[in-house]
Parts: structure tokens; C-alpha cells; sequence
């Protein structure tokens, strides 16, 4: 109101302490009671005495700077000289009792002088543009931006249509054939499709990372692992050895009763667990492997199918890996695409074939787009190709017709 009436900017600091529960965790709620304190002292050495400090609990505080002066573009100029000064002193060690302790703040501003925004206003957007600075690394200040209220806006919507989507059928699978070295189809990926009625076929990057962070990946999951199953009990018909591939996310595998779900979809489907692949990523082995092996153990023992998918792009340790029960290796598009032109695409790829031999394992390449790349596959020793040479992923209706045609 006082900046408003005076017609002078002002600043609003939304400061957080980077890791604070690591340090109630470790040396206890009185360790980090002091460190509050310390912060506290150290934000009003940094102020003027007419600005405001105050914590708003846990490990946030709020300062807030008046009287910068008339142009929006000097109180940026000062806010950032008294941010950047905030964060110097911040990352000072700490004497806790005896112990030297280092912390770091992540700060988020936004100006403000019209007197059109309320304080709740403000501290939405001072909130935001801190979060931007928790995600770019830690330690550092952002100032807001509206961009990153309308991507905060447009993440809420897309948020509310993807729980919406599950109710109102907007999901759609579309499997992508997997064939041999004759050609012939010996299964097919499930991928996962939105067919928006505005915003029309949202891509899976968009709504899968999405789906992670708020948990709508487990129902999600449960649904394409549904419907998958069931048209396996359709397309398995006459072919004993056809299989549908479905990715399992990290978080549904995390769950406790992941087996008993999996079987429960099989026993509600009528599916042969045969038939059933499941795509495990590298990154899952480092979540806690003797309970990942014992998971896989158990659908495996009952005759499900397991896929490493995306092998080579990350941090697999191969004595976990031969500890897996895997039934195949999937080599990642990225080292398929320039196979032919990258020597070292070339030897990667010859690696995962001859590794995959070497602990029995089938091995699929994914992203066959060419003729010669096919070839050049098939000359090291891989039968199972999946890719654009053979067919683009495809609706239900339009996989019959692809089947009926071999």
C-alpha cells in the first residue's frame, strides 16, 4: 500500500532453505532450530531497517524490500544486488554448537509497486519463481516471470483433462508390430495414446512425465495393462508364440502388490501369461534390486515375460543384470538410428547383441527405419526388428488389417 501510494517499487523475497530436513534428520530439531536463528540474524544484517523480514515457518522465510524507486528496471537492479548479497551470507558455514554446518537458499522475487496485486498475489508468484530456482540446480534467485504462471496454469488444466481422460475414454492404445528376420509379426509394443477432444493427440512426452509426478501413472498403468492383456487373448489366437509388450513405470513396479495386481489382470482377461512381455528401464535396477529380482521372479514363474528396454542409454551394472530373470535385451533407437554412419553406434550395438547371446537372451532392435540398418542387424546376430520399415504404431483396427495381410 506504502509503495502504491507513493508510487515507489517494491520487492518480495520467498527465501528456502535448500536440504533443511536432511539436517533435522541427522543432527537433530534443535540443530535446526539454531540454524534458524542463524539465517534469521543474517537476513536482517542484509536489509535496511525499513524492509521487513519474517519467517513463515518450517525452514521459508519472506523479505520484503520498499522504497526501491520509481522504474521497475533500478528496483530490479537494487532487489538483485540485495538477493545476490543474501545469498553470499547464506552460504557462509554455520557454527551449530560445535559443529560447522553449510547450507544454501534458493530465492525467488517478484516486484511489485501499482498496488493492483494483493499480498496473497505476491506471494503465489514469489512462491513460483522460487521453485524455478530450486529447479534450476539450488542455490540461486529467480525473478517471476508471467510465463511461469500461465506453464504452472497450463500444467493444472492438463492435470484435471488427464483425470478426466481415464472416465470419459479419451485413452487409446496403438501397438506397433515387432517382427522376425522373414518378416513375419511375433508381437507388438503397446503405446499409450490421448485423443484429446480440444487439444487432439497429446503427445506422450507431454502427459507421461505428468502422469509420474502426481501418481496418475498407477491408474494409467493399470488401464493400458487392461487393455493390453485383453487384445493379447484376440491377436495370440493361432499364434502360440506372439506376445504384447507393456512399459511398467518405476512407481507401479514400486508398488507391494504388483504381482498380485498383474495376475488379477491375466486371471480378469483370460490372457496366457505367455503372451504377456513386460519393459523394464536400466534406471529401475538401482531401486532396490533384491526386491525387483524377486517381483520378476514370481510372474516369471507363472510365465510372464520380461524386457529390458532403452538397454545402453543407462547405468545398468552387468552383475545385476545377470541376475535378472530378463527373457530379452531391447536395443535403444539411439544407437539403431546412425548404426550404418557411427562407428561407435556400430560396436555399441554389437556389444548388446553378443551380451545378450552370451546370457541367453533374445535381443529386439527398436527404431529400424531402413533396409540397411535391418541388414547390418541381422549380420551380427539380431532377429527381431521393430520400427518404421515394418509399420508405424497402429490402432487396434488397423493392426488387424496389418496381421490379415501376412
Amino acid at each position: 500500500v506504502s509503495s502504491s501510494r507513493h508510487e515507489r517499487q517494491g520487492a518480495l523475497l520467498f527465501i528456502d532453505l535448500d536440504n533443511f530436513k536432511t539436517l533435522n534428520d541427522t543432527l537433530g530439531h534443535d540443530m535446526g532450530d539454531r540454524l534458524l536463528q542463524h539465517v534469521a540474524r543474517r537476513l536482517s544484517d542484509c536489509v535496511r531497517e525499513r524492509d521487513t523480514v519474517a519467517r513463515l515457518g518450517g525452514d521459508e522465510f519472506v523479505v520484503m524490500l520498499e522504497d526501491l524507486g520509481r522504474r521497475p528496471e533500478d528496483a530490479a537492479a537494487q532487489t538483485r544486488n540485495v538477493a545476490g548479497k543474501i545469498l553470499d551470507v547464506l552460504n557462509q558455514p554455520y557454527d551449530l554448537t560445535g559443529h560447522e554446518y553449510h547450507n544454501t537458499p534458493s530465492i525467488g522475487i517478484t516486484l511489485f509497486g501499482d498496488g493492483k496485486d494483493g499480498i496473497d498475489e505476491l506471494m503465489k508468484r514469489a512462491d513460483l519463481a522460487m521453485y524455478e530456482a530450486k529447479a534450476a540446480g539450488r542455490n540461486t534467485l529467480r525473478f517471476f516471470d508471467p510465463q511461469m504462471q500461465a506453464v504452472v496454469t497450463a500444467r493444472a488444466s492438463l492435470e484435471k483433462d488427464l483425470r478426466d481422460a481415464l472416465h470419459k475414454r479419451e485413452l487409446v492404445l496403438f501397438y506397433q508390430p515387432q517382427v522376425d528376420v522373414t518378416g513375419r509379426v511375433i508381437g507388438a509394443e503397446a503405446l499409450l495414446r490421448w485423443q484429446h477432444p480440444q487439444r487432439g493427440m497429446v503427445s506422450p512426452g507431454e502427459f507421461i512425465p505428468l502422469a509420474e509426478e502426481t501418481g496418475l501413472i498407477l491408474p494409467l498403468g493399470l488401464w493400458v495393462l487392461e487393455t493390453a492383456s485383453a487384445q493379447s487373448v484376440v491377436w495370440a489366437t493361432g499364434r502360440p508364440d506372439f506376445t504384447v509388450s507393456v512399459n511398467v513405470s518405476a512407481r507401479q513396479f514400486r508398488q507391494a502388490n504388483f504381482v498380485e495386481q498383474v495376475l488379477a489382470v491375466l486371471a480378469r482377461s483370460g490372457a496366457e501369461p505367455k503372451h504377456l512381455k513386460l519393459e523394464l528401464t536400466e534406471s529401475m535396477l538401482f531401486d532396490n534390486v533384491q526386491e525387483m529380482i524377486a517381483k520378476m521372479s514370481a510372474l516369471k514363474d507363472r510365465g510372464v515375460g520380461f524386457s529390458l528396454d532403452d538397454f545402453g542409454t543407462g547405468y545398468s551394472s552387468l552383475s545385476y543384470l545377470k541376475r535378472l530373470p530378463l527373457d530379452q535385451l531391447k536395443i535403444d533407437q539411439s544407437f539403431v538410428r546412425d548404426l550404418l554412419t557411427d562407428p561407435n553406434d556400430e560396436v555399441i550395438a554389437r556389444t548388446i547383441i553378443a551380451l545378450a547371446s552370451t546370457l541367453g537372451l533374445a535381443v529386439i532392435a527398436e527404431g529400424v527405419e531402413t533396409v540397411e540398418q535391418r541388414d547390418a542387424l541381422e549380420a551380427q546376430g539380431c532377429h527381431a526388428y521393430q520400427g518404421y520399415l515394418f509399420s508405424r504404431p497402429l490402432p487396434v483396427a488397423e493392426f488387424d488389417v496389418f496381421l490379415q495381410r501376412q
